[in-house]
């Protein structure tokens, strides 16, 4: 008998509601699943995505806890021997399936997740590609400790299933790959306004904000003495160590200008925490290149200005190419506090405006005039 697994077709097709993330909507799919008479025990599905760190995710359910877990995996994972040995490569290369009954004493235990599913006492196995409209090969799989195995009813059934998950599974995918890349190239919360929908030229908004500008000092001689694989390798370890402590405390980086970056720390209705928070990423990534530069000779020399103002935040360029960023007085004064870092002889210049919503003593550096700002402005540092 072939269990009814219409009402999951259809609720499938309406896109799964009310599910909002894809864990939802497999523990929904299994619940379903299992009400309809499939003897499931463990189910999962295996997604690539586009992130520059993360290659996968995987969603497993389970019938003992009837909840779902998600797993990521690295780049450098998809070359260990615990991918190369599963079945999914060979079902991504072949869009084939995989069926291993697990009760028969005779069945082929190619794969180690094999024998852990055997241990727990699964008795049947199918792995099967889930084929994503712009050719992609993606996979999910279904185990049962049902006595013998799945029978020829509950096979036919998950694979009437297939298809409006697969489109499920692809709305999803394809959903988190835009994430993903307007994350990384915006930052995460332009990002989010760009799939909001905020992405017509001129669309912005008044922000109040610590704005943050580093620079690497001596960058071209750098450049000349090392090859250029080597310099970009350089330049990625500067700014892992700069804004690795931004990103950490909240704050978003808008623009890479060569090897200076742009990074706000939005202020809200608390000024005193925006500023906390720039000055403790100033501090740890202070630390940071220190401990960078023990290992190296000549120490690289860099600069981080702070500045606290009010700037337009959205979308700037020309009608076909545009970029999400932040414009106005206090970003450029903020880029010319940071430059004033090297004859001041300091890695990180404060303007008064952060300072007065800090406690504690700072060391004055006196005022300065900045090109194109009318009055002195004075500037701090670190005691």
């Amino acid at each position: 008998m072939t269990p009814d697994v219409q009402p999951v077709v259809d609720w499938l097709d309406r896109g799964a509601p009310p599910a909002k993330l894809p864990q939802d909507v497999l523990l929904q799919l299994c619940r379903r699943l299992v009400e309809s008479g499939i003897a499931l025990y463990r189910a999962a599905v295996f997604v690539r995505t586009l992130h520059p760190n993360v290659a996968g995710r995987a969603f497993y359910w389970r019938a003992d806890t009837d909840a779902v877990e998600v797993d990521e995996a690295e780049h450098a994972f998809m070359q260990t021997e615990d991918h190369l040995g599963s079945p999914l490569p060979v079902i991504v290369s072949s869009r084939a399936e995989i069926r291993r009954r697990l009760a028969d004493p005779d069945c082929p235990m190619d794969y180690p997740v094999l024998a852990d599913l055997r241990s727990q006492g699964a008795t049947d196995y199918l792995a099967v590609p889930l084929e994503f409209l712009n050719g992609e090969v993606h996979v999910a799989s279904f185990s049962t400790r049902r006595p013998g195995g799945f029978s020829d009813g509950e096979l036919a059934a998950l694979r009437r299933v297939l298809p409006p998950l697969t489109r499920v599974a692809e709305i999803y995918a394809l959903s988190r790959k835009a994430g993903n890349i307007l994350e990384a190239y915006l930052g995460r919360q332009a990002g989010a306004k760009v799939l909001a929908g905020q992405i017509r030229r001129g669309d912005s908004e008044e922000l109040h904000a610590v704005i943050w500008f580093c620079d690497l000092r001596d960058s071209t001689p750098l450049a000349d003495s090392m090859s250029r694989t080597a310099f970009i390798d350089l330049l990625n370890q500067y700014f892992e160590c700069v804004l690795g402590p931004v990103l950490e405390r909240g704050g978003e980086v808008l623009r890479f200008i060569g090897d200076a970056a742009l990074a706000i720390f939005p202020v809200g209705e608390n000024p005193v925490n925006a500023c906390e928070k720039a000055v403790e990423a100033a501090r740890e990534a202070i630390a940071r290149m220190q401990a960078l530069n023990e290992a190296r000779k000549p120490p690289l020399r860099f600069g981080i200005g702070l500045h606290l103002g009010t700037v337009l935040y959205g979308n700037i360029g020309t009608p076909t190419r545009i970029e999400f960023t932040v414009i106005g007085a206090a970003a450029n004064e903020a880029a010319r506090i940071e430059s004033l870092c090297k004859s001041l002889d300091t890695s990180l210049v404060v303007s008064e405006q952060v300072v007065r919503h800090l406690p504690g003593t700072w060391k004055p550096l006196g005022r300065h005039a900045l090109r194109g700002v009318g009055e002195p402005v004075a500037l701090f540092t670190l005691p």
